[in-house]
């Protein structure tokens, strides 16, 4: 199976720069892309990074396993995805987004595990986070409610289609209050980024939430 992580190298994680810098944003989605393919390979496969620019293996990448390929693709999303899926006899692909910093080896292999000709991991929002692909009568369209589109496009396609209910690949990081569920449960890089940039859980009775507890220096 081959499993293909799509990355935003140049742009990442803008819903997140009101609580981080660009500098950091770009540190923080290496490192979330840094544990994803950790994962992967740990779950026994290797995974290929599709980016929209070149990717240099330093700083938060550059004990990535060595199993890791890049690909330069700087089209639309769907239309990346679109041109690696299954040809006929072509074999499965999976696509695991980067940004599932909670994502271990066992949450993945449930995913992978599965028989359906379409298998979908639904993140939070009617987003789409992980899915695999076994026919190649299944395309994908990545806008707006890309679950819901997804099912309805297996439907008219006649295909098999499976949900896989996963809390840790069903948990994209995108906005401020996704930063709790990383530092509760992420087990790799990305919590510890975060911290670095002083960030910790703010735990005032009712919602936990994440504290900064210092502002970071202002960027020219």
């Amino acid at each position: 199976m081959q499993v293909v992580v799509p990355f935003a190298a140049e742009t990442p994680k803008t819903r997140l720069e009101g609580v981080l810098t660009r500098s950091e944003r770009l540190r923080f989605a290496r490192a979330m892309l840094a544990d994803v393919l950790a994962a992967i390979d740990a779950a026994g496969h290797e995974p290929t990074v599709v980016s929209t620019s070149p990717l240099s293996f330093d700083g938060e990448l550059e004990s990535v396993p060595s199993s890791v390929s890049v690909e330069i693709d700087d089209r639309a999303l769907t239309d990346a995805v679109d041109a690696r899926l299954p040809d006929r006899g072509g074999d499965p692909i999976a696509v695991v987004m980067a940004d599932l910093a909670l994502a271990t080896p066992a949450a993945l292999e449930s995913l992978f595990a599965t028989d359906a000709d379409v298998a979908i991991a639904p993140g939070r929002g009617g987003g789409t986070n992980a899915l695999v692909v076994r026919t190649p009568e299944f395309r994908v369209d990545y806008h707006g409610t890309s679950y819901l589109d997804h099912c309805e496009i297996a439907r008219k396609a006649g295909v098999s289609l499976e949900e896989v209910d996963s809390f840790r690949l069903g948990t994209d990081v995108d906005e401020p209050d996704d930063l709790v569920e990383v530092l509760i449960h992420g087990p790799g890089r990305a919590p510890d980024c975060l911290r670095t940039f002083g960030f910790a859980l703010e735990c005032d009775g009712g919602r936990v939430g994440a504290e900064r507890l210092e502002n970071p220096a202002k960027e020219p």
